[in-house]
């Protein structure tokens, strides 16, 4: 095999992800149009409220971090060939975790509270996705159903702590929330940018990417996502590395959740972040679950959703139009284009 085929064989898969990418913007295109929505208009409005306005780059960077430490979970998942769709549910269950951590440690010096409810989001969703992967381990359970069964139970388990035990006793009643997080223990104020979720987030990614290249179990967990018979029968256990990616890929969910809670929420409500688990599954696929690829696909559905909030406000267009923007680019990057492959791949006459 020459260089120049190896060249285009490992580009490949960003030229599919950058195809892909155009042609749901254009199709987007296309419906806003015949919608009578003012395309020219939306589009500048996305490209201003991502990157050109005034603290874009910071909103961004904000919504960028939590969504990239939920993908590079999925991503590892995916991996090794364990499809868990779970992340939304491991997600709150990892910010209840913490919360009731906040107030059994309350009074404690922040030191010891905020890695405590850190590592207590973590527990929660790696116990969290550690059910579904038993189910699917012992007696082979789709775990598809089963981590998206456990988002809705996960969601119903949030309405009850908003509403019960922790819930604040001046809320206005619109919407069921727990008592807010002690100032003392936040790690970031409502931009939700800081020293501490920079150097978590860096370290989520220096240590998921040493894991998934550069360690034994990284690299027969990639195989055994591609042929785990072959795997098998080389003496490795699928079970064990099947297990160990649904923990880690439901521990960093949690701590995502946690990372929310003491950073830009500062407390629980019912239903809160609705689509961050799901726009995290997004983030790795068009990232084809690189470690690398999914903080830069991070970074752009980062901007992708800042703008969503800029749309709405400055621009008087609905907030919805990027919803529709990433339910197209996920259409692409999962539809099975062999078309393209040939297109990309093929020789001049």
């Amino acid at each position: 095999m020459t260089s120049n085929t190896l060249s285009l064989a490992r580009m490949l898969p960003v030229l599919r992800v950058l195809l892909f990418v155009c042609l749901a913007l254009l199709l987007c295109a296309l419906a806003f149009l015949f919608a009578g929505l003012p395309v020219g208009e939306l589009f500048t409005g996305i490209l201003e409220g991502a990157f050109l306005r005034d603290g874009a780059l910071h909103q961004g960077l904000r919504w960028a971090m939590p969504l990239f430490i939920t993908a590079t979970g999925v991503a590892i998942a995916f991996r090794a060939g364990f499809f868990n769709i779970g992340a939304q549910g491991q997600f709150y269950i990892g910010s209840i975790f913490a919360a009731f951590t906040a107030e059994w440690l309350s009074g404690a010096p922040a030191w010891i509270v905020v890695p405590c409810c850190l590592l207590a989001g973590m527990l929660g969703g790696a116990l969290w996705a550690m059910w579904p992967g038993l189910l699917r381990l012992r007696s082979g359970t789709d775990e598809v159903i089963t981590t998206l069964m456990g988002n809705f139970l996960a969601g119903l388990l949030l309405v009850y702590v908003t509403s019960g035990p922790l819930k604040d006793p001046t809320g206005s009643g619109q919407q069921a929330s727990s008592r807010p997080v002690a100032d003392a223990y936040r790690i970031s104020d409502s931009l939700g940018v800081s020293p501490l979720i920079v150097i978590l987030t860096l370290l989520v990614f220096l240590l998921s990417w040493l894991l998934a290249n550069r360690t034994a179990l990284g690299i027969v967990a990639n195989l055994a996502g591609r042929n785990p018979t072959m795997v098998a029968w080389q003496g490795a256990r699928v079970a064990r590395i099947g297990l160990f990616s649904f923990l880690v890929s439901g521990a960093l969910a949690g701590l995502a959740g946690s990372i929310e809670l003491l950073g830009p929420n500062g407390r629980l409500a019912s239903g809160f972040l609705p689509a961050h688990g799901f726009t995290a599954i997004l983030i790795a696929l068009v990232a084809q679950l690189s470690i690398v690829g999914t903080a830069v696909s991070a970074l752009f559905f980062g901007a992708l959703a800042s703008a969503a909030l800029y749309l709405p406000v400055m621009v008087g267009l609905p907030a919805a139009a990027i919803e529709v923007i990433n339910a197209t680019i996920a259409l692409f990057i999962t539809s099975r284009a062999k078309w393209l492959d040939k297109l990309l791949t093929r020789k001049p006459a």
